[in-house]
């Protein structure tokens, strides 16, 4: 098989728990996640990178970990950070997926889960509503843009998202 798919979008719009759905739905892939990934290399959370050396040192890891992806991984579905889609390579990566909702559904999904609060606390861009709705407009175009596959997932079940993604995104097992 050989391809990636890399799923982007908004922070908080799923993509890590999409992820490892889709990875348990197809044996042949494994999920990777590029924030995870960072922070186990640097041995810090995100917040902390953000708060100690700042976005732009945040976003130069994000390449740092885009070459590698595309250097050596393959059939792996990945979740980024709500950024990620800015990286150079985004392309050489795989199939890219953009899980796309409307803010308000994001917003709602984060502050209704059982855990919202630390939710809330690991996304250092979603402390200020205000700011981070503004983001999330200036964000729109943009993951359209980069996005081989569109999925609006605030209109759709888990299943049906996970059946379109595998689906438009891999390739069929020969008969």
């Amino acid at each position: 098989m050989g391809k990636n798919i890399l799923l982007v979008g908004f922070m908080g719009v799923g993509k890590g728990a999409l992820a490892r759905d889709i990875a348990r739905r197809d044996e042949r892939l494994y999920a990777l996640d590029t924030d995870d990934m960072i922070e186990s290399v640097t041995n810090r959370k995100i917040k902390k990178i953000f708060a100690t050396s700042g976005e732009e040192a945040f976003r130069a890891l994000e390449q740092k970990t885009a070459d590698w992806l595309a250097k050596n991984v393959t059939n792996a579905v990945i979740s980024t950070g709500g950024g990620f889609y800015k990286v150079k390579n985004i392309k050489e990566i795989g199939t890219v997926v953009y899980l796309r909702a409307d803010f308000n559904w994001i917003l709602k999904r984060i502050t209704g889960a059982a855990n919202a609060k630390k939710k809330l606390k690991k996304r250092p861009l979603f402390q200020d509503i205000e700011k981070a709705e503004k983001l999330f407009y200036e964000r729109y175009e943009a993951y359209e843009k980069v996005a081989d596959i569109i999925v609006d997932v605030d209109k759709s079940d888990i299943e049906s998202i996970v059946e379109t993604i595998l689906s438009s995104s891999l390739p069929k097992d020969p008969l």
